[in-house]
């Protein structure tokens, strides 16, 4: 279990930074015309939204996210203050790029609201992409490793959708580093857990365009943030490719847009099923964070 979980957070990692060079472009053709296949880490381009960013760094999600691993670390487990205060410090003097709910989440904070009641109201399934650092020390106690995660999302983003997709996803992992394959398991969870939900809908949607061209079924689901948007062509990524992490990767970059947070949670899923392949192992060792990731994961152990 130790090294399924392992390998999520650096599949998580790695698909972040391998997002970083084409990060929210839409057209798919600018992608391939500029890029070709994106199956190696670049830099952002000039005058993107990461320009101050080089190659094998991270997106603000990367950056987030390797807050909350520091912070677990640090804590032996999830705790909700400290990551509040790590948090808070990443964006003290931070020269990445800072998008709605983080500004929000700031603002809040400035006026006094602690971490429970903080974040903002975004739909946005950055915060779910996150959450791969909770397994390291809750995976064996699935309650606490769902209140980590609704805590730890809630913390930057309060929509309803938001917060479901983190748990569908928290309890999809754990799923799967059971040895559950990633589609029949997505289809389990929705049916005993989000009966109710627009989640069991979006899992519906995604499993039907399983035999789809990913970038056609994403274009129609829609590229954009909003978990409405990015939820159904996650689900339709990991049912079409159970078996090809660094594959699917890269198509899920290929189909632009909200391409980190999509490539993120699709890594997560796919190494807590089968573990790190070769490419993305070497996708991670390009990271300029490899030895801070490598330390943290030693001394959670």
């Amino acid at each position: 279990m130790k090294n399924k979980i392992k390998a999520m957070i650096k599949a998580n990692f790695a698909a972040d930074s391998l997002a970083l060079g084409v990060h929210w472009i839409y057209d798919t053709e600018q992608i391939k015309n500029s890029h070709g296949e994106v199956n190696q880490l670049l830099p952002p381009e000039p005058g993107s939204y990461h320009s101050t960013k080089n190659r094998g760094d991270f997106t603000h999600y990367g950056d987030q996210t390797l807050v909350l691993l520091e912070s677990v670390a640090a804590s032996g487990g999830f705790n909700l203050n400290d990551f509040f205060m790590r948090w808070q410090h990443l964006f003290d003097s931070y020269e990445g790029y800072h998008d709605t709910a983080t500004k929000t989440t700031l603002k809040n904070i400035q006026k006094g609201k602690g971490p429970e009641t903080c974040g903002s109201l975004s739909e946005d399934m950055s915060a779910a992409s996150r959450i791969a650092p909770l397994f390291l020390f809750h995976a064996n106690d699935p309650e606490t490793l769902l209140e980590a995660v609704r805590a730890q999302t809630e913390m930057t983003h309060r929509g309803s959708t938001a917060v479901d997709a983190a748990q569908f996803f928290a309890r999809l992992g754990l799923a799967c580093i059971n040895g559950e394959a990633p589609a029949s398991a997505a289809v389990t969870i929705a049916d005993e857990h989000f009966e109710f939900s627009p989640i069991h809908m979006w899992v519906q949607q995604g499993i039907a365009a399983k035999d789809e061209n990913p970038m056609e079924a994403i274009g129609r689901f829609g590229q954009a943030c909003s978990t409405s948007e990015a939820f159904p062509g996650i689900i339709q990524l990991i049912s079409k490719y159970e078996d090809n992490l660094s594959g699917t990767l890269v198509q899920a970059i290929m189909a632009g847009g909200e391409n980190a947070a999509r490539a993120r949670i699709v890594a997560m899923i796919l190494a807590a099923y089968q573990g790190l392949d070769n490419e993305t192992q070497q996708w991670f060792q390009g990271l300029q964070k490899e030895e801070t990731i490598n330390g943290f994961l030693e001394a959670a152990q």
